[in-house]
Parts: C-alpha cells; sequence; structure tokens
C-alpha cells in the first residue's frame, strides 16, 4: 500500500554533514521504503494518508551505543557522584552480580521496558551491547536476548576485567579471544572493547579487536573516556568503524580518525551523568570527522533513554547547532553503525521518521525534559503514538 505523509511544517532531509529543511514538501513510501520526496503539490497520489498536522518531521532516531540487557541498578553510584565522588572505571561489579542471577526472562523483560521508552522517544533503531556477564555463558545469553530485539548486537566481554581474574587480567583476555568469543560470535555483529584507564590496555584491546576481526565480526571501540591511552591508534591499527565516549582527545588523534574515516559517537548523557567534562563537537567538526550522538544507556553512568534530551545537552554543552546534533543522531548514528538504508529521509531509504508536535525540529533543545515526538513510524508503520 503506498503511503503520503503530507500537511508538514518542516521536512528534515539530510545531506552528507547537515540536515536540509524543506517546507511545503511531502514525502511518499511503499512496502516501507521511501519512493518520492518533493513539493506536496506535485505529490502523486497514494492508496494512504499520513496527515502530520503542522507538525516538523525527521528521520527515525538511530542509537548506535546501547549497553540493554542488565538487571539491578546503580542509583546509589549516581547519589555518590552527584555527592563529590569521582568516577571511575569498574564500577559495573554489583550489575554483573545481579545481571548473573537474573533469568532470561527478568532479563529480556527489562530490556523491552528500556526499548519501549526509547522508541517513545523516536528511536527507531538501536544497538544493544553484552557486558555484563562476563563468564562465556552469560555473555552468550546476553547477545542471544538481545538478537530478538535487534541486528546490531555488540559482543563486549572486555567491558572490565571481572573480579575473579582480577589478580590475572591476562587470562581473562585469553578467556575472551578464546571460548566466549566463540560461543558469542554467532550472535553479534561486531565487538567492542573498553580501552581505557581501569579497563584494557591497548595491547590487550588490540589482541581482542583482531580476534574478533578474524571471527567475522566488525570493530567498534570504547576509548578516550577517562584517559588518552592510545586507544584511538588501535582503532584505526584494527579498521574501527566508530570509536565512542572520546572526552579526552589530542589533534593528533583527532587527526587519525579523520584521515582513516572513523565515526565519533559522543555520549553527552554520560558527562551529565558522571560530572566529567563535556567533548567540544566543534573539535571533531572541524577536522572533518562524522559525528554520531548516542544514549550509552546503561545502569551505572547513563540512564538515559531519550534522544531528544541527549541533542539539547548536546546543543547546550557540546557546542552542535540543532541542525548538527539532529543529523548526528540520524544519519550519523547510521555511519556508526555502517548502514546505508536509514537515518534519512530520501528516495531508496527505509521508511523510519518521526512526527513531531511542534512545527520545527528547533523545540527537540529548546523545550528540553519534555519530548515533542508525536508519532514513530519504522518501515512506514506506527510504532508508537504519544496519544496511546
Amino acid at each position: 500500500m503506498t503511503t503520503l505523509v503530507s500537511n508538514i511544517a518542516e521536512l528534515v532531509t539530510e545531506s552528507d554533514r547537515y540536515p536540509t529543511r524543506a517546507h511545503g514538501y511531502a514525502f511518499a513510501c511503499d512496502a516501507g521504503v521511501i519512493t518520492w520526496v518533493g513539493p506536496e503539490s506535485e505529490a502523486p497520489a497514494t492508496d494512504h494518508i499520513i496527515d502530520a498536522h503542522g507538525g516538523a518531521v525527521l528521520p527515525g532516531f538511530v542509537d548506535s551505543h546501547a549497553h540493554l540487557i542488565f538487571a539491578g541498578d546503580r542509583s546509589a553510584d549516581f547519589v555518590a557522584r552527584m555527592a563529590g565522588e569521582k568516577y571511575a572505571a569498574g564500577g559495573i561489579g554489583s550489575t554483573v552480580t545481579a545481571t548473573r542471577s537474573a533469568t532470561d526472562q527478568q532479563l529480556r523483560a527489562h530490556a523491552q521496558l528500556l526499548i519501549d521508552s526509547m522508541t517513545s522517544h523516536g528511536i527507531t533503531t538501536f544497538e544493544i551491547k553484552s557486558g555484563y556477564g562476563l563468564t562465556v555463558q552469560d555473555e552468550a545469553r546476553s547477545l542471544r536476548i538481545a538478537r530478538e530485539f535487534t541486528p546490531e548486537t555488540t559482543f563486549l566481554g572486555a567491558h572490565v576485567v571481572p573480579v575473579e581474574y582480577r589478580e590475572d587480567p591476562d587470562s581473562y583476555v585469553d578467556l575472551v579471544c578464546g571460548d566466549m568469543l566463540t560461543a558469542c560470535a554467532p550472535h553479534a555483529k561486531w565487538i567492542d572493547v573498553f580501552c581505557d584507564q581501569g579497563a584494557f590496555t591497548p595491547e590487550q584491546t588490540k589482541r581482542i579487536l583482531l580476534a574478533g576481526r578474524n571471527a567475522g565480526l566488525q570493530v567498534r571501540l570504547h576509548a578516550n573516556q577517562i584517559a588518552s591511552l592510545g586507544g584511538i591508534d588501535v582503532a584505526a591499527e584494527c579498521g574501527a568503524v566508530s570509536v565512542d565516549h572520546l572526552t579526552y582527545m589530542s589533534d593528533s588523534e583527532l587527526q587519525t580518525m579523520a584521515t582513516h574515516n572513523i565515526v565519533a559517537t559522543l555520549l553527552p548523557g554520560v558527562e551529565f551523568s558522571t560530572r566529567s567534562p563535556y567533548p567540544d563537537a566543534r573539535r571533531f567538526l572541524d577536522a572533518g570527522i562524522t559525528v554520531a550522538l548516542a544514549t550509552d544507556c546503561n545502569p551505572g553512568t547513563s540512564y538515559v533513554t531519550s534522544m531528544p534530551f541527549v541533542i539539547a545537552l548536546a546543543v547546550r554543552e557540546m557546542h552542535m547547532s540543532v541542525d548538527q546534533a539532529v543529523w548526528s543522531a540520524t544519519a550519523g548514528g547510521a555511519a556508526a553503525l555502517g548502514r546505508t538504508d536509514i537515518g534519512r529521509i530520501e528516495v531508496g531509504k527505509q521508511a523510519d521518521f518521526l512526527i513531531l508536535n511542534q512545527p520545527t525540529i528547533d523545540f527537540l533543545a529548546y523545550n528540553p525534559g519534555t519530548s515533542p515526538v508525536a508519532r514513530v513510524y519504522r518501515a512506514g508503520q506506527l510504532l508508537r503514538s504519544a496519544h496511546e
């Protein structure tokens, strides 16, 4: 059935780096794919019409970094940080304990709650990492459950060294590269490592990433959140599609990312939740680096499911324009997942889009703390309405 989306105050179509705000435009889709974009006065006849009621329309948000398979919470950690305790890697031990103790159904049900919240805020594509099991069995089951919700699954057995290997971290690296990778690779698309102070060294990271790549997984990386240890060079050497966090970056590291066409995924929910300094997105953009924005939804450092909130933080604290932030949360997120079929409203792309209850995307940052998302569509089908 062909469908026309019309009566749009502002239609966001995507160029290579910035959105184009079109007025008086409409678009059509068929079988979940966009087939026409242009002035509404020239719209083709269709079987069905979606009335945007004068709202802005933009691509569905693409969240390329999320940790959704876990049990319990770490609200006490957040309260402690707000009271002045410094953030450090390795605080996930309580989450690992809770996740290992949870049943499959408990993990599945909790993930569904988070996904429902993400969808209500306009996220139509999302990635899910493992990383809270840290045993062969628990990492594999986390990825099996994650695959029920998305094809964008990431093996993050190298999140931190679990307590039982604390005195012998290289033996844990052996496990990650061996039996754990063998069990997890069939359920994962990506491999990831937390290469940072208190987590994994560049040498350990390189070994794990190359093992994953040899097993057929694509490479991404957590790096430079707490310190700059050499992770960017490892990412370049291993062919990473995206490096995420990037709070602390030298000019030479920026140049390395630009030269190797590595996407920079920025996660302002983390800086908000840890009182860490926000990276300046202008440095990445000025260097010609593709920037993505993601929620990093996780129980410890960014319990965030709202992309509008992430956009507002990026505009206020990372010096992005609204247009830059929206591009990074849509086309940029798609680039971080190596996807060319989503993240844009243009002919041939999947018909993933949002209708706002406001006439312009500026309200995504201008009116923080609320969601202007009225309706959410994936492949042309209604996923969520604010009136439900």
